[in-house]
């Protein structure tokens, strides 16, 4: 093989490699606005870039996302987020009290359909009514 050969096919490999992490990081699979009706809460997110700011609590900085009832200013920041493959990522998640944390994972399930699995720590609790309201350990959101 040719010296001009071998830095020809070097150089195709890292702009195909390029491209290929630039398709994942504008992918919009793990970033958007996630609703669930029955429970009134939702997930404001975005896995790739991580720079959501959760409105009125600029305090936290910018974050992969967060998880709020609607109505409400508390909320469950997304601390740390791993995009897994094209269907699955782990979330890292906190109250904003700093008194409970957990893991999750989201799923994306196609046609506009992710479930959130609580899968250790803490159970997420909201306010609803003067009251904490337990979600389920399995949640389904649809992207709004």
């Amino acid at each position: 093989m040719t010296r001009k050969t071998l830095l020809t096919a070097i150089t195709t490999l890292l702009m195909a490699t390029t491209l290929s992490a630039q398709d994942v990081n504008d992918s919009t699979t793990f970033k958007g606005y996630l609703y669930n009706a029955e429970y009134e809460v939702f997930i404001r997110m975005d896995l790739y870039k991580q720079d959501i700011t959760v409105p009125g609590q600029e305090l936290y900085g910018v974050l992969p996302g967060y998880l709020q009832r609607e109505k409400t200013t508390f909320c469950w920041l997304i601390t740390a987020a791993t995009i897994d493959d094209a269907r699955n990522a782990h979330l890292e998640m906190v109250n904003d009290y700093g008194s409970e944390d957990l893991m999750a994972q989201l799923t994306f399930e196609g046609d506009s359909i992710y479930t959130l699995r609580q899968l250790e720590g803490s159970t997420i609790k909201v306010p609803r009514n003067g009251k904490w309201q337990r979600l389920p350990k399995v949640l389904r959101l649809k992207r709004k």
